[in-house]
């Protein structure tokens, strides 16, 4: 009828991505098996892309119980069996049989949506047929004339013609001589007319009461008379069949804009009709003309893209209805309000407790359920204010609040939505039998999140409504239907059925009645595979790692447990279910611990930098693991409760030991480590040693002086907080240190009082030492001066700012460097004027006299690149200038301390070196830096903006707020800024540039006409080389970029809009897209694809957009929302013995719970239907032309061993992103080991020839291209349409 007309250019999918790219592919391990239905306990149909269509119509079906019967009737006998389809002449009816199997998982099996991937494929469609959607109403004709072909000589070959196949007598009556000449049509479906009408009675009023006149110029010829005569013609219903389609003419030609548009005006339909007026013959009684409403199917979007769903009576009362969410609101906000007019308010809530407040707002919520990211929010609005500012001081983030509280709450979907635990989880149960594990409406997983009391519906018994929006089912009431009689979403089929038309009692609340019993026994053992896969699945989740600590293989040691063999740590990895007791864990550590005597001790233990300590001891054997706190990797320390090797413990927060470093003066010696390195005096000198001690956190200072065998008078000081001991090291900008001396006092206070931490040092001094030169005593601050501060700057001349210091030879070059001796405390312009003096600039001859003022100090890098010059008015150490270094003094001002100096450039980013320097004030806006930029280089004008570099040293973000100062910009000293053409976007606003990436072999597809010519006459465009580009999408597949403008987007933008309004540029107003979920946008660093921009609702602020920002435009064959650790890999299979692969493929890897080497060999072994045991990984990387093999090597690791941690594909060194090519080797086949192939080795030659002309100091040619290509263009129109068909074989 209209071809593939709905592309889904509007309106997106809802759930189809995740329902196609599960179809046809084999599970992953560790995968989460198929959900249980939801609230409605109905099955939804997952979309392959673009099926929404078929699923709508499906579901209609499958909620026509007599329809359904009808099919189940008949059995394989008839229709054959689905094992024999591809045998030579067997006649096996696939689509009824494959048909009958949908409706069965539909009715039977517990999952929330069940796929037609199987029934397509016996429709003869391919993959494509899958992403193209078409006209519900032209399916609905095509699939029951398929059916029909189908059922031929079987006992349901007149099923259709009974239930939907009715009759229309079209009359023509003669004015002149009665004649009555009547011609009888079948129909399946009425087409009624909208435009122009308000409602279905008026069309039928229409169609079937009003006579049309044949008079005057529109003469009729009568057979009787034999002449031009004045007649009437009418139409009537002469049969009605059991079951009546209505079509909605909603999309109609617009003959002056010569387009197609769609009626969105109101029509109302009614949920009961009688269609008695329109019938030939009326005197049969009002029920056999009374027609009840049961199914609606809507259609959303405009007349070139759109989303279809359904609204359908629930006959047979198979679904649980209850009301929708936002009702169960509205009636607790009622009663709330009521509650507290009344003054009958409950216990007062306990705002201060975060687990009272939390309980009370998820107890609210009607499903008992609440998400996430809206708990915040809840929150707020329940006390009013927010858990940062109330509770996170004491009790951390929210996370994980809800996590140590795991025996109160429980996290579903991965963590984004948070319920209260009604029932705790059970022991691990034996699996159920078959037949209990078959569905029926009263059975489901989340049961006890259905704690809320169901509500009927107005409208009484046998009324129920559900929308069937593809997976998802939800309760609806008939005043939604009303809603869908106009606008952009609104009714387009219209099922009506007899009410004479009754159903038995055994059949309702009953899914199973009238189904065969091979196809319940099917769904008895899908449901037996289900429930295990989900066993398996909540045994893993429910599997924790628990490391053991037995008290025979530690000693007490500086306040802490200490391992007593220093080759094993002293642990042992145990896996248990956390759904056990205490109780059943201690049993089995006394199973493996067969030698223990006495008691036992269970205490929760925590490895420290101190060593290891023990906190509470679990006492309460009859508590679950996760009730009593222990999660995955927690440490439990096994022992008699009392002492360890005789030593008693002492447990509890507050014994926490703390690890300090002791630092003693010592005599310098040979061999023992010291701070100062190696840098000391000529006859010895006075060094500071340190030990590291551990001491429990609840002593005194005066008990560690004690522990430490130090007499009273001895002194005990603090490190300050500015330096530590070591991070000075060799050169350091001054070696002197500050240490804070401890008072009398503190010697009876704890070392958490005194809030000593891991790590902090403490100066063990005797008072008789402040009297040598290296400790200083000013108040209360020791100064400890070692012989690091007594060093030298070297200082090298550079005439004219170059590499070369002079032009006389070794003898001059060695004049021109000087060492100048610097303490840390020295100005930096005191070592410029000593430098001058030494260099003897001050006396050069007239003509070349040179002022100090001239010149400034400059660090330089490890490339020798000059840094910025230093500020003379600062010392060496305040400047971050590390003695026994170099220095270059050059021509140049040294800007002040309020100063800072710039390199920038006109237009584009100059290589490094060429670029123009300037000194502005700190404090200067970006609008006075600019014009003083401006004014330097003898430009003016407004058409100016400044950008910061990125870090390619290309072209980057601008810098928005030109009254904002530069400190407020936070620019940097010797950052470098280019003066780029062009005003700002409104502030608030970023302006990209998009490109549109054309696939070779796809251009044609990507890029249609918009006329009808022929190829010949079809030209081409010449893009310039600033419009077109070549990148590559894979390693063997080249792209090309086309620039189809800019956008200038709010930063608060979605990236759906974003995407929507990148559709709306005039060069893609052609492309067939048919909704933003078939879009996908990488944004370019580089030229290069860099990253995939995730989350169809994340701001552009959070996805970290800037203006200037250049995006690529991938179109998509089917949806896809990719989430934030799944990465996008390009997979080519190697060609067994030869030195080539496969064409690549796109595989998405979810690397959110496991990103090692196994996980993914694994998606790749499920991908390819391979063991992971006999693939070959490797990793292109494209600068090099080479491959980087992933190891297959795994690392052994003992039992008693702590468990390493799993390689990460996305850290070093491999550094996995979007985009990546991988190579596979099937190694049974294919015992080539090496991935290089041709091409890789003849790039690598080139490469090589490359660096060798470098090396020669011949410039490279050709690095951007000879020129620039002419391109070509295609006119562009919309994908010609594609008549829908389904394939059926021959059965006469």
């Amino acid at each position: 009828m209209f071809g593939n007309l709905f592309d889904q250019e509007e309106e997106e999918e809802e759930n189809g991505f995740a329902a196609a790219s599960s179809t046809g592919r084999a599970a992953k391990v560790g995968d989460e098996p198929p959900p249980p239905r939801g609230k409605s306990s109905l099955c939804g149909i997952k979309n392959q892309g673009g099926t929404c269509y078929l699923n709508s119509l499906l579901q209609t079906l499958l909620f026509t119980p007599e329809f359904r019967e009808k099919l189940f009737s008949l059995g394989p006998e008839e229709l054959g069996c689905l094992t024999d389809k591809d045998k030579p002449g067997a006649k096996v009816r696939v689509i009824p049989l494959e048909l009958q199997r949908l409706f069965a998982s539909l009715l039977l099996v517990d999952q929330q949506s069940a796929s037609t991937a199987d029934l397509t494929d016996s429709f003869g469609w391919n993959s494509a047929e899958g992403t193209n959607q078409h006209d519900v109403q032209e399916l609905n004709r095509i699939l029951f004339s398929a059916l029909e072909h189908s059922l031929v000589d079987t006992s349901g070959s007149a099923f259709i013609q009974q239930l939907y196949h009715g009759t229309i007598a079209n009359s023509i009556v003669c004015k002149e001589c009665g004649n009555v000449s009547q011609r009888q049509e079948d129909f399946l479906d009425l087409t009624v007319c909208v435009c122009g009408m308000s409602s279905l009675e008026e069309t039928l009023w229409n169609m079937f009461v009003e006579e049309e006149l044949f008079e005057g110029n529109n003469l009729y010829r009568c057979a009787q008379c034999d002449r031009l005569v004045t007649a009437a013609k009418s139409a009537k219903l002469k049969k009605l069949p059991p079951f009546i389609t209505m079509s909605l003419l909603r999309f109609s030609f617009d003959f002056v804009k010569c387009e197609r548009y769609k009626e969105t005006g109101r029509y109302n339909f009614p949920f009961t009709i009688n269609l008695q007026p329109f019938c030939e013959q009326t005197d049969g009684e009002d029920t056999d003309y009374s027609y009840e409403l049961f199914s609606v199917i809507i259609h959303k979007g405009g007349c070139y893209g759109g989303h279809y769903h359904v609204y359908i009576r629930d006959i047979d009362q198979l679904g649980k209805w209850e009301p929708t969410e936002e009702e169960c609101k509205l009636k607790i906000q009622k009663k709330v309000k009521e509650e507290v007019k009344n003054e009958v308010c409950g216990p007062k809530l306990q705002e201060d407790d975060p687990l009272s407040v939390l309980t009370a707002i998820i107890a609210q919520e009607p499903s008992k359920i609440v998400l996430l990211d809206q708990l915040g929010q809840k929150l707020m609005d329940k006390i009013g204010s927010s858990w940062s500012k109330k509770f996170r001081k004491h009790y951390g983030p929210i996370g994980k609040f809800l996590k140590s509280n795991n025996d109160i709450f429980m996290l579903l979907s991965n963590g984004t939505q948070v319920t209260l635990k009604a029932n705790t989880p059970g022991p691990v149960k034996e699996p159920l039998g078959l037949a209990e594990h078959t569905f029926d409406s009263n059975h489901s997983t989340h049961a006890d999140l259905r704690d809320a009391k169901q509500q009927e519906p107005e409208d009484g018994q046998g009324s129920h409504w559900f929308d069937f929006n593809d997976s998802t089912v939800t309760s609806i009431r008939k005043s939604d239907i009303e809603k869908q009689f106009q606008g952009k979403e609104s009714a387009y089929m219209l099922f009506y059925r007899k009410t004479q038309l009754h159903r038995p009692s055994e059949a309702l609340n009953n899914p199973r009645y009238k189904v065969p019993p091979h196809l319940i026994q099917v769904a008895q053992e899908e449901n037996f595979k289900l429930q295990q896969m989900r066993d398996r699945f909540e045994a893993t989740n429910n599997t924790i790692e628990l490391r053991l600590h037995l008290a025979n293989c530690y000693r007490m040691e500086n306040g802490a447990l200490q391992p007593i063999s220093k080759e094993w740590n002293g642990s042992s990895t145990l896996s248990f279910d956390r759904r056990k007791t205490v109780g059943d864990l201690r049993l089995s550590i006394y199973q493996m611990q067969e030698l223990w005597e006495g008691d036992m001790a269970l205490t929760m233990a925590k490895s420290l930098p101190a060593g290891l300590h023990l906190y509470n001891t679990i006492t309460d054997d009859s508590i679950p693991l996760y009730s009593a706190g222990i999660q995955t990797n927690s440490d439990l320390f096994v022992w008699n409760g009392k002492e360890v090797c005789g030593a008693s413990v002492l447990t509890g927060a507050e014994w926490e030991p703390v690890l300090l470093t002791v630092v003693r003066p010592f005599l310098e010696q040979d061999g023992v480590e010291c701070e100062g390195g190696n840098g000391g005096f000529e006859n010895g000198g006075t060094r500071l040693k340190k030990e590291e001690r551990g001491f429990a956190g609840a002593v005194t200072l005066g008990q560690v002086r004690e522990a430490l065998g130090e007499p009273k008078q001895i002194l005990l000081c603090q490190e300050r907080k500015e330096g530590k001991i070591g991070e000075k090291g060799e050169g350091g900008g001054g070696g002197a240190t500050g240490w804070q001396l401890f008072p009398p006092a503190d010697m009876q206070r704890t070392l958490k009082e005194l809030s000593l931490k891991d790590g902090d040092a403490l100066l063990v001094l005797e008072p008789q030492s402040l009297d040598s030169s290296v400790f200083t005593l000013n108040g209360d601050i020791v100064t400890v001066t070692t012989p690091s501060d007594c060093r030298w700057l070297q200082v090298e001349f550079r005439p004219h700012g170059g590499g070369e210091g002079g032009v006389g030879g070794e003898e001059e070059e060695e004049r021109r460097k000087i060492k100048v001796p610097a303490t840390g405390s020295m100005l930096l312009g005191e070592v410029k004027q000593r430098a001058m003096e030494e260099l003897q600039l001050n006396k050069e001859p007239p003509g070349k006299l040179f002022d100090d003022a001239q010149f400034c100090l400059r660090q330089v890098d490890r490339t020798g690149k000059l840094l910025p010059p230093v500020c003379e008015e600062l010392s060496v150490r305040d400047a971050g200038v590390r003695l026994m270094t170099t220095l270059t003094l050059c021509p140049g001002n040294a800007p002040k301390a309020s100063q800072i100096f710039l390199h920038f450039s006109v237009g584009t980013a100059p290589p490094a070196g060429i670029e123009m320097d300037i000194i502005v004030e700190n404090s200067c806006t970006v609008r006075e830096c600019l014009k003083a930029m401006l004014d330097a280089v003898g430009l003016d004008g407004t058409c100016w903006h400044l950008s910061r570099l990125d870090w390619c040293e290309e072209l980057g973000e601008p810098l928005m707020d030109e009254d904002a100062s530069l400190s407020e910009m936070k620019i940097i000293n010797g950052e470098t800024l280019i003066i780029a053409e062009g005003q700002l976007p409104p502030k608030g606003f970023l302006k990209l540039s998009v490109w549109w990436c054309v696939d070779p072999a796809n251009a044609a597809q990507q890029f249609n006409h918009a006329d009808h010519g022929s190829a010949e006459e079809q030209t081409v465009e010449v893009l310039p080389e600033r419009h077109s580009r070549s990148l590559p999408l894979c390693s063997d597949n080249m792209a090309q970029l086309r620039s189809v403008g800019q956008v200038e987007i709010s930063e608060d933008a979605t990236l759906e809009d974003l995407k929507t309004q990148v559709l709306t540029l005039p060069a893609l107003q052609d492309v067939c897209i048919p909704t933003t979920a078939f879009m996908r946008v990488w944004q370019l660093d580089a030229w290069q694809l860099a990253r995939i921009l995730r989350g169809q609702q994340l701001t552009l602020k959070k996805l970290k957009l800037t203006s200037g920002t250049d995006l690529c435009v991938q179109q998509l064959l089917k949806e896809e929302d990719l989430g934030p650790r799944e990465v996008l890999l390009h997979v080519k299979m190697g060609v067994p013995g030869e030195r080539c692969y496969y064409p690549a493929e796109e595989l998405v890897w979810d690397a959110s719970r496991d990103s090692s080497p196994h996980s993914l060999r694994t998606c790749l072994a499920a991908h390819y239907g391979l063991s992971p045991d006999t693939l070959l990984l490797a990793k292109y990387q494209p600068p090099k032309h080479s491959w980087e093999e992933i190891s297959n090597w795994s690392q052994q690791v003992s039992k008693k061993k702590r468990k390493k941690k799993a390689e990460s594909l996305l850290g070093a060194p491999f550094h996995f992103k979007d985009g990546d090519t991988i190579g596979v080797k099937n190694l049974l086949i294919d015992n080539n080991r090496d991935f290089v192939t041709l091409d890789d080795e003849q790039a690598q030659q080139r490469l090589r020839e490359q660096a060798e002309e470098r090396r020669k100091g011949e410039q490279a040619a050709g690095c951007n291209g000879v020129g620039p290509q002419k391109k070509t263009a295609l006119n562009k129109f919309r994908k010609p349409e594609v008549a829908l068909s389904i394939n059926v074989g021959v059965f006469r």
